[in-house]
């Protein structure tokens, strides 16, 4: 599977972007999943449910499954990479990563110059292009912020070429 990542400074627009990203995909006939990294402790989990208490017996895994969706919990006390995760989602055609920043993957630096934080291009490994509402940066591939549809056209033809892309 295709991987690409969403990378920029918290409150840089990097969900919204992703929201506006998927329909974009999907209507041109692309499957997407997403990958979400948060440096918070998450926990879906509840102290006393059922699943909770087969975590906390030793379980490896536990799926809590609903009539219309399922959640995987796995314990992951070393950490996971990115394509360990990956490598847990069902096939789609392309994987947008968000809070990956650090990892050296392919990825869509998101920047508002308005944050007052420097940019992640070209000192942050893996960026290939650029989503701004400033200034465009004439060494890589920039797009307006808001132009989801230009972002998508460009990453469809990426998947559609790779040899010729500097995406995959």
């Amino acid at each position: 599977m295709t991987i690409l990542g969403i990378a920029g400074w918290s409150g840089s627009g990097k969900t919204t972007l992703i929201e506006r990203l998927i329909p974009a995909l999907r209507a041109r006939g692309l499957r997407v999943s997403t990958l979400k990294r948060t440096h918070h402790d998450v926990d879906l989990d509840k102290p006393g449910k059922d699943s909770f208490r087969h975590r906390q017996a030793g379980a490896e895994e536990v799926m809590v499954v609903s009539g219309t969706r399922f959640a995987l919990l796995r314990e992951t006390p070393d950490g996971a990479s990115l394509h360990e995760l990956a490598a847990r989602m069902a096939p789609v055609d392309l994987i947008l990563a968000e809070g990956f920043k650090m990892d050296d993957f392919p990825k869509l630096e998101v920047y508002r110059p308005a944050l007052g934080k420097p940019r992640l291009f070209p000192d942050t490994p893996g960026i290939i292009a650029l989503a701004t509402d400033g200034p465009p940066d004439d060494r890589i591939p920039c797009f307006d912020l808001n132009d989801s549809a230009a972002i998508a056209g460009w990453a469809v033809r990426c998947l559609a070429a790779p040899e010729k892309a500097v995406l995959f």
